[in-house]
């Protein structure tokens, strides 16, 4: 057996024989660099580039919303959980199918944006942003229901997370401190092509592994990777213009409704944010009462999201509650970081050392402390401990600003960041993790990840007239502030319980 297939020949396992933990962790690093790879580049590296072409800060605050298409995971997530991709999934299986199909969408939309570097069209630019994020989206959709599936006790998910993260945080920070290193030297196009480049190494990988149990005989590996490229090419080119469709509706809409990049979103952005909380609140009583014959809850849709809500009754809303306010303030503080440093005087290439080997060494700490953690104490606590480590690293930022200019206090403020920020995420993970009915891991899974990420996200988008509201020390007090806030709420989620589900394996 090569190399790769020893990484990647992880069958689906038995219920009474899950797979081991050190056999998955190179896997499951390795899908979490997959992952990781293009977050950056639709992220704070586009915000720098917009900012070197000149668009303003407001504008540049709404590029964040493009990172707010994680949070609606949920709407695709079930036909990664039903439907096979044809050709990958004849031989590699489903979920490997998905991953492979997802891995040349993030190549593909790197190299458009490559292409679009000099943003003459911000429409177009958004569009490439977009399906940048919609494939690593769906990538993570695959590999995190997966990760569930062969690994459901807590004892298990801390290894298995901390590798993932190791592998997410580390490509991150070689896409962006890498990406500003050679925008800084060759410019924004030489910089995306390069990543790129790097995200399709995962694939041959991917391609190199051994058989899914049981698909060998139904087509030899050659076969079907041509007929899932053919697959493959039809899917991404159907995404693409449905995404434009629905883009050029979207600017049509705000259009008539008069919003521009001067305009002041805050008030619409949070009249958005209560809607989900209300929509919810009314569904429930009726989800309560289903029976497990209701078509509501046998739904392949709906489905996995009643079950949610029909196992946690009325707490599902302070559940949803909580895990909207536990990442708020690393997400707010997320997309105008960069813009606030770049400000105060610093360079690209500065900027780009910090998120090199400082973030990497930061972030991999901070990983491998919250594995370490909830594999040793109760989740309330980790929880906690996360929360207070992330609010550190937030108001790190705030210091920074009042410091001179130069590189050992950047490092600092970032090792803070980053450290903060990994541990609170290994915790967090695993904690939503343990919140999924393991009879729907893709579809509960990401929208417990979606949903933790909407109110932050939409928040985000307002940031730049939040900064020019408040200033950036504002700014960065109130992410600080925000991250400190779920602290409440975990005496309660201690005593919380779950409704037995009496729907068994159906």
């Amino acid at each position: 057996m090569t190399d790769a297939a020893a990484v990647l020949d992880l069958p689906q396992p038995a219920a009474s024989a899950p797979a081991t933990v050190p056999h998955g962790m190179p896997l499951y690093a390795l899908l979490g660099f997959a992952a990781g790879l293009p977050f950056y580049l639709f992220s704070t590296v586009l915000a720098l580039r917009l900012q070197a072409h000149g668009v303003a800060l407001a504008v540049i605050g709404f590029f964040a919303w493009v990172q707010l298409l994680p949070t609606f995971k949920f709407v695709w997530a079930p036909l990664l959980d039903r439907y096979d991709v044809p050709g990958f999934a004849h031989f590699w299986g489903k979920r490997r199918g998905w991953i492979m199909l997802a891995q040349l969408g993030i190549t593909a939309s790197t190299a458009a944006m490559a292409f679009t570097a000099a943003d003459t069209s911000l429409p177009l630019t958004a569009l490439f942003a977009v399906l940048l994020a919609f494939w690593t989206t769906t990538l993570e959709i695959a590999a995190d229901a997966w990760r569930i599936e062969l690994y459901p006790t807590q004892d298990q998910q801390g290894p298995i997370v901390a590798a993932n993260l190791w592998g997410y945080r580390g490509a991150m920070v070689a896409a962006g401190s890498g990406a500003l290193l050679i925008a800084d030297a060759a410019g924004w196009t030489a910089a995306y092509l390069a990543i790129a480049a790097a995200a399709f190494l995962p694939f041959p990988l991917l391609v190199a592994g051994a058989a899914q149990p049981g698909r060998e005989a139904r087509g030899g590996r050659w076969a079907a990777l041509a007929a899932g490229l053919a697959a493959a090419a039809v899917i991404l080119g159907a995404v693409a213009i449905a995404t434009a469709v629905l883009g050029r509706l979207a600017l049509a809409l705000a259009a008539s409704a008069g919003l521009s990049g001067a305009s002041n979103v805050t008030p619409y952005v949070l009249a958005l944010c209560l809607l989900p909380f209300v929509a919810m609140a009314a569904a429930l009583p009726r989800i309560r009462r289903a029976t497990p014959e209701s078509r509501l809850r046998r739904s392949a849709a709906l489905g996995p999201y009643v079950d949610f809500f029909w196992r946690f009754g009325g707490a599902a809303i302070g559940l949803m509650a909580f895990v909207s306010i536990y990442r708020m303030g690393d997400v707010l503080a997320l997309n105008l970081a960069k813009p606030m440093i770049k400000g105060l005087g610093y360079s690209l290439s500065q900027i780009g050392r910090a998120d090199s080997l400082v973030a990497l060494a930061a972030s991999v700490a901070g990983v491998g402390a919250g594995g370490w953690l909830v594999t040793r104490a109760p989740m309330p606590l980790a929880l906690a401990v996360g929360a207070v480590v992330a609010g550190v690293g937030n108001l790190g930022f705030v210091w920074l600003a009042h410091q001179p200019v130069g590189e050992a206090v950047l490092y600092l403020s970032t090792a803070a960041d980053q450290f903060g920020n990994g541990m609170a995420g290994a915790v967090f993970v695993v904690y939503l993790s343990l919140l999924v009915n393991p009879r729907f891991p893709g579809a509960q899974y990401a929208f417990l990840t979606g949903f933790a990420f909407l109110l932050p996200r939409l928040l985000a988008g307002a940031g730049g007239t939040m900064v020019g509201a408040i200033g950036y020390d504002g700014f960065f007090l109130l992410s600080g502030a925000l991250s400190l806030a779920a602290l409440p709420f975990l005496p309660w989620l201690a005593r919380l319980r779950p409704r037995a589900d009496d729907m068994g394996g159906a």
